[in-house]
């Protein structure tokens, strides 16, 4: 009854996304790429693909060491990445650009769009970052016999609860011979409590302790400096929201009262954002420059709005400590690794579920601090920038963290090579 229930609403559902996709494409023209490819149309591949799905900009670059592993090690093998969200394509073009990676659009998980997808892409191994269910593509890739593997797959106990409601459902959706590569023991419980096989599911640890840093970035992050803000106190806020600029705003102009040389830069998460971000700016009266303008930054400019793409771990280089945005407005939080990789202190605001491990770890450990509000934020970043050695101190407590708990990619890699090779063998 579950499957004949999901089969009516996920055809329903289907058509009402694509026309909110027709609609934000109005306003960002980049929801109006691949269309096509949600209904699973796409040209046939030459070969078996190996294919790998990350929905957005998170897991594509958590995905970026685990690509470029499987290119070396499979260099003849076509290999597809998949994503949701037009953001997360872009960030994908960028990192592999030029590698022979194929970027798609995942198909809705209606029966005829995962077919065609299958059709075209002819995957002999699934790979899917986190946890996305799609009990179609599921049951798709056993009907073709399709290894599939749910790589740093996590269960968020909020998810749980909603799976154990439909469990009918997702036991037969986790039942097609699934290989679970949990990021922590605990996630491994949660997806056996929902109907995943004990003997398949492994914890292999989270994938995104494993990325690799641009080249160069500390060099990079203290020329910018050098050049932009050689003696100014600077801060930094990667990834931020509507409704949460205004606070951080707020919480800036706090720090100029105590520190008047402060700069920080904003970095909004979505580039149609950009310019929203920058028109809020000039309401507010703060004297700002856009990155995308280039040159060098005007001493009495309070901020610096990063509307370019790609630049913000080179910020994060460049700056003293780092507020790890979508924390101060429901949206759940960003990546914590980033900043604590160059070791910077980190600030959070108190909504951090996209990432509730990672979070409570650096939180626990000392490398981050919760703030509730632009006050205590205001404080916190005051605190930090007057005292070099607890910023040393606090960032190198991440830097060891992001260190310790790297090696997740080898151990997906030992499950997933038996995998191709039984392929090859077929």
């Amino acid at each position: 009854m579950l499957r004949l229930i999901y089969a009516v609403l996920i055809r329903i559902a289907a058509p009402l996304a694509f026309l909110a996709l027709l609609w934000r494409g109005f306003t960002d023209r980049a929801y109006w790429g691949g269309l096509g490819q949600r209904w699973g149309y796409g040209p046939r591949l030459p070969g078996q693909a190996i294919w790998i799905h990350a929905v957005s900009v998170g897991e594509v670059q958590a995905a970026a060491p685990l690509v470029r592993a499987l290119r070396e090690r499979h260099p003849g093998t076509p290999l597809v990445l998949t994503t949701v969200t037009p953001t997360g394509a872009m960030r994908a073009r960028m990192l592999f650009a030029g590698a022979g990676v194929e970027h798609r659009y995942a198909p809705y998980d209606t029966p005829a769009a995962v077919r065609r997808f299958f059709d075209s892409v002819r995957p002999c191994l699934a790979l899917i970052l986190e946890t996305e269910l799609w009990p179609n593509l599921y049951a798709e890739c056993g009907r073709r016999r399709v290894p599939l593997v749910l790589a740093s797959a996590r269960v968020s106990p909020r998810s749980v609860s909603r799976y154990r409601r439909l469990v009918g459902l997702f036991r037969e959706t986790l039942s097609h011979g699934i290989v679970i590569a949990a990021q922590s023991a605990l996630d491994a419980e949660r997806f056996v409590s929902i109907g995943a096989n004990p003997e398949r599911t492994h914890v292999t640890g989270n994938l995104k302790f494993d990325f690799d840093l641009p080249p160069h970035i500390l060099e990079r992050g203290r020329a910018w400096r050098a050049q932009h803000a050689a003696s100014r106190p600077v801060w930094v806020s990667g990834s931020t929201h509507e409704g949460e600029e205004e606070k951080l705003l707020d919480a800036h102009r706090r720090v100029r009262e105590v520190l008047p040389e402060a700069l920080l830069i904003l970095v909004p998460r979505h580039p149609p954002r950009f310019e929203a971000v920058g028109a809020l700016l000039a309401r507010r009266g703060v004297r700002h420059v856009l990155a995308s303008a280039g040159g060098r930054i005007d001493p009495d400019a309070e901020v610096l709005l990063g509307d370019t793409m790609g630049e913000l771990m080179t910020f994060y280089a460049a700056s003293d400590l780092a507020f790890v945005a979508g924390s101060l407005v429901p949206i759940g939080g960003h990546n914590l690794l980033e900043p604590a990789a160059v070791g910077l202190p980190i600030i959070v605001g108190p909504y951090n579920f996209n990432s509730e491990d990672i979070a409570r770890m650096f939180i626990d450990a000392g490398a981050a601090r919760v703030v509730h509000d632009e006050a205590e934020l205001a404080r916190e970043v005051i605190a930090l920038l007057a005292d070099a050695d607890r910023r040393q101190a606090v960032g190198a407590i991440g830097q060891r963290l992001v260190l310790q708990n790297r090696g997740a990619l080898g151990r997906l890699l030992a499950l997933i090579e038996p995998l191709l090779a039984d392929v090859d063998r077929a």
